[in-house]
């Protein structure tokens, strides 16, 4: 199975219309707000030293720099090609490797792992984002990257978040800028219930070696100048 098309069409035409600068998106915080945080909760679990890293959805690859930073080799993964051209621009110095590729594939994710061997997965605020029909396939093909050695580390939105977008969504005034593309380009967030994402993890063979709450950062403010910030839980999986 691979990605819907229409996912994949609401995807390209997000990203086509993105502006290129950093902070743009409304998720697109600066990693010592992100993956910074992640980081420190995700390394005391990781089992083999010196894996290859994939971000999963790296989008512009604002994350998928700051992990370059710290591990030998990294890649970020979308199925966008406007996604990676922004993350390519915004990388000259070729830190990370970017492709695009759909993970939710089987035959996708057997090739890069044949190619990689065990890796360390990092995917953020992904799986909510995705067509029902596709995140299973997602969660198995996770646990066919991380193998026996790696480690996957998984942020989700809470059920709690979808209120709090609703909310923004429906103020009289209008979304807040950064927001209102993810709704008129067909996205709809916190789309998953915690109960399910548990299930997705269970089929897919993996346990979870840990998790914790930890607010989503955006780069949207409300009015009166407070940062939003949405619900949202972490997971450390690996292979039972």
């Amino acid at each position: 199975m691979s990605v819907t098309s229409k996912y994949r069409a609401a995807w390209e035409s997000f990203w086509s219309d993105a502006p290129g600068e950093e902070g743009a998106v409304f998720w697109d915080a600066e990693p010592a707000l992100t993956a910074g945080l992640h980081l420190a909760l995700f390394e005391p679990h990781l089992a083999a030293a010196g894996l290859p890293v994939v971000d999963l959805g790296c989008g512009n690859g604002t994350q998928t720099r700051f992990l370059a930073d710290r591990y030998p080799r990294v890649l970020g993964v979308d199925i966008s090609a406007a996604a990676l051209e922004h993350a390519r621009q915004a990388d000259p110095a070729g830190q990370a490797d970017f492709r695009q590729l759909d993970i939710a594939e089987w035959s996708v994710a057997e090739q890069l792992h044949a190619e990689l061997g065990d890796v360390n997965v990092y995917m953020r605020g992904v799986l909510h984002q995705c067509d029902a029909d596709d995140r299973q396939p997602l969660l198995d093909n996770i646990a066919r990257l991380v193998g026996e050695r790696g480690r996957a580390f998984v942020v989700e939105l809470s059920e709690a978040a979808k209120p709090v977008l609703m909310g923004l969504a429906q103020s009289p005034a209008g979304p807040p800028p950064k927001l209102a593309p993810v709704f008129s380009h067909g996205l709809a967030p916190a789309e998953v219930v915690d109960a399910a994402v548990r299930e997705y993890v269970a089929a897919a063979g993996l346990a979870v070696l840990a998790e914790g709450e930890l607010p989503l950062t955006t780069t949207e403010f409300t009015p009166d100048g407070t940062r939003i910030e949405l619900p949202s839980w972490w997971l450390v999986l690996g292979l039972e």
